[in-house]
């Protein structure tokens, strides 16, 4: 048994104040070098007491270490998974548990302790530069999706940091802004996914976020941290700033955080001082106690008592990246969404198709910043195709590959950003006149056009073209090829690479069908030509909302004011983030939130439902009515009375996706709601009204199959 009281007890003070700051950026002027190149900090090593050095690294589309070490001719490549919202479209707990699973894995076999993932911000606009990190706009999918991923990554004996705590849904002014938001919003919509998280998964480590909450930062907030966290939620492992975040290292102690990170902020930040000496300052003032300086550390080793460093394991770097590679795949697989096929797909392996577009050559796989990733490799869309053996024109393959280097080695050379990201600038998309496609078109049945976006860390997207909006030229390649299809009787396919939604309204009738492939990771091809081919049948259900038009989403105020400069952003929208909005006040989005096609159908039947004790138990079949095997998500919708309390038209409080359902075959899916699950804010208390609750049982918020009614 570890005696965490004698270690703490056996520290000098001196120790104390530096094991509750991290040791500095790794590699960093005088700052220690790292015992993994790459990852993100450590903690401080105390060797007479028998300390190491944990390691933490970044995460959530993989383990983000540098694949390469001066002197070393191994490398130390890793998993590239799906983005977190192309996993959240799977709906499926137990793909979320084999990602983190493998994550694991790859984390523990390269010597990692702690990984800075997964992150449950809400996708409150799809501008925030971040969203591909982020779940869902809904905090019971977020909270979900991000329980099975900590629940599979700690099985494996490493830890998860669930980030960023809390309110922090931009990137415009993110280490200043200050978050002005509603108790019952913040109760309701943002903490939500970290106490579902908190309380079903029991993740080791939280990071609090950079902005402020109503004036305080939120490393900085006591009633945030202590209050909230730990009381109210039960929070019991150790809380950790995000890097350099805050203004002072006493605060941040006092108010709840355990652990500062990096460390020695003054290095990069020259307003800052050294956070110990903050530390030191506030134990001579009296302001900070060392009974409390013991409690932080107690909070820390707990956790790091737990640890692969602690406990000597002996890491191979060699983790089964090819096993690894299959689950990156089968979740890639689940997350694709079809919005739109108008008897496009399937098509057969013999089928002659061309696909138009940059991003057949240059897919992307995932955003940049601390969720970028180094695999080995990336199959992209038309590897994937020749892999599969699918028929494809050449000529056309050719002409892009050939295209794509002479504009990178011209005037679109690739740059390199701050975090050592490829900066690709825009290539030019319509590079065929209408002759070329009328050519094009007589020797292929299909055309499929891939449209690519990227966004990462430290930047919110733009409400331009080239980003929220197509190309001139993108919606031009898009208009003359369908139409020079069409006349033909054949079949144009959007297909859409891109870490979040996009303006559809003005072009999707230019389609037959629409593939949502979001960045899926370094199987991307693969995925991409199983579900053309209909090797895959998708299943993904959108876990955001598509906006008919930019100026009808809820959240008008991103990213704050003055707009030139943003100081605070008020969440005026409230608790009408997303479908909540859009299906109370009526406004119609180009596709809602929880929409999926498959290539075959689904018949909803026998709803039962019943109080028992101080839950709702309900029932329901579903039946495969279609000609292809599938998989479909059941969502639970709650439509409940409004007495006192204003509420959203419905909420989501359950779901559950089937097994894969066989022509013809039914599965029954039984769910248990809980009444606390129900309850709303009213600015004191959870409260469950009485009167009537509606459950609406459906394949999307606005596919409702089955209704059931109960008086509470």
């Amino acid at each position: 048994m570890i005696d965490i009281e004698k270690i703490v007890s056996s520290m000098t003070l001196d120790e104390k104040v530096h094991f509750v700051v991290g040791v500095g950026m790794l590699d960093h002027n005088d700052n220690p070098k790292g015992k993994v190149y790459g990852s993100a900090g450590e903690t401080l090593e105390i060797k007479r007491l028998g300390l190491p050095n944990s390691v933490l690294a970044d995460g959530p589309a993989g383990l983000r270490i540098y694949p390469e070490r001066e002197g070393d001719d191994r490398t130390y490549y890793t998993t590239a998974f799906p983005v977190e919202t192309m996993i959240a479209s799977t709906w499926n707990r137990e793909i979320l548990w084999k990602v983190g699973e493998a994550m694991g894995e790859e984390v523990k076999e390269y010597g990692v302790d702690i990984l800075l993932a997964p992150a449950v911000n809400i996708h409150r606009n799809p501008l925030c530069g971040r969203n591909f990190e982020y779940y869902s706009e809904d905090p019971l999918l977020s909270g979900e999706m991000a329980a099975n991923f900590v629940m599979g990554l700690q099985a494996k004996g490493v830890g998860a940091c669930v980030k960023h705590f809390v309110a922090n849904e931009q990137e415009t002014n993110r280490m200043t802004i200050d978050t002005i938001v509603s108790e019952r919003a913040l109760r309701e919509i943002y903490l939500k996914p970290f106490e579902i998280v908190i309380k079903k998964a029991r993740p080791w480590t939280i990071m609090s976020s950079y902005n402020k909450l109503k004036g305080y930062y939120t490393s900085e907030n006591k009633w945030l941290l202590t209050n909230i966290l730990r009381e109210e939620l039960g929070f019991e492992g150790f809380v950790m700033t995000d890097w350099f975040a805050g203004s002072n290292g006493a605060k941040q102690i006092l108010a709840g955080n355990d652990l500062i990170m990096p460390g020695k902020s003054y290095q990069f930040l020259p307003h800052r001082t050294d956070e110990t000496e903050d530390i030191f300052k506030a134990l001579e003032s009296g302001e900070l106690s060392e009974k409390i300086l013991d409690e932080r550390i107690k909070k820390i080793l707990s956790v790091l008592v737990k640890t692969p460093s602690y406990n000597s394991y002996s890491y191979s770097n060699s983790p089964d990246l090819k096993k690894h590679a299959e689950v990156s795949y089968e979740a890639g697989c689940e997350g694709v969404v079809l919005l739109k096929n108008n008897y496009a797909l399937p098509i057969s392996k013999d089928t002659p198709f061309v696909v138009f577009g940059t991003g057949q050559i240059e897919t992307v796989r995932g955003g940049t910043g601390s969720g970028e990733t180094h695999p080995e490799y990336t199959i992209n869309l038309i590897d994937g195709i020749n892999e599969r053996n699918l028929n494809i024109d050449k000529e056309i393959v050719e002409f892009y590959s050939s295209k794509v280097k002479e504009f990178r080695e011209g005037d679109y050379k690739i740059s390199y950003g701050s975090w050592n990201e490829e900066i690709k600038p825009k290539l030019p998309e319509n590079l065929f006149d209408r002759d070329d496609y009328e050519k094009i078109s007589r020797r292929n049945d299909v055309a499929f056009i891939v449209i690519s976006r990227i966004s990462g860390e430290g930047k919110d997207r733009s409400l331009e073209k080239g980003d929220y909006y197509l190309t001139d030229d993108e919606k031009e390649m898009l208009r003359t090829v369908s139409e020079v299809f069409r006349s033909k009787g054949k079949k144009t396919v959007a297909v859409l690479n891109i870490g979040g939604p996009i303006e559809m309204e003005s072009w999707k009738d230019y389609c037959d069908a629409i593939l949502v492939l979001w960045q899926p990771g370094q199987e991307a091809g693969r995925i991409f030509a199983d579900v053309i081919r209909g090797v895959v049948n998708p299943s993904g259900k959108l876990p955001t909302t598509f906006p008919r038009n930019y100026d009808d989403i809820p959240s008008k105020s991103f990213p704050g004011e003055p707009a030139e400069n943003p100081v605070r952003v008020v969440y005026d929208e409230g608790i009408y983030v997303g479908y909540r909005y859009y299906d109370t006040f009526r406004v119609q989005p180009v596709y809602e939130f929880g929409f999926g096609l498959s290539y075959t159908e689904f018949e909803y039947s026998d709803l039962n439902l019943k109080k028992n004790g101080e839950k709702i138990v309900l029932s329901f079949k579903v039946k495969n009515t279609g000609n292809f095997a599938g998989k479909e998500v059941a969502q639970v919708y709650v439509k409940a009375p409004r007495v006192k309390i204003d509420k959203p038209y419905q909420e989501l409080k359950a779901f559950e996706k089937t097994n894969l359902l066989a022509p013809g075959e039914e599965q029954r899916i039984s769910i248990e709601i809980q009444y606390p699950e129900l309850a709303s804010y009213d600015g004191y208390n959870w409260v469950v009204e009485e009167g009537e609750y509606e459950f609406r049982i459906g394949s999307s918020s606005r596919d409702i199959r089955l209704v059931g009614k109960i008086s509470l």
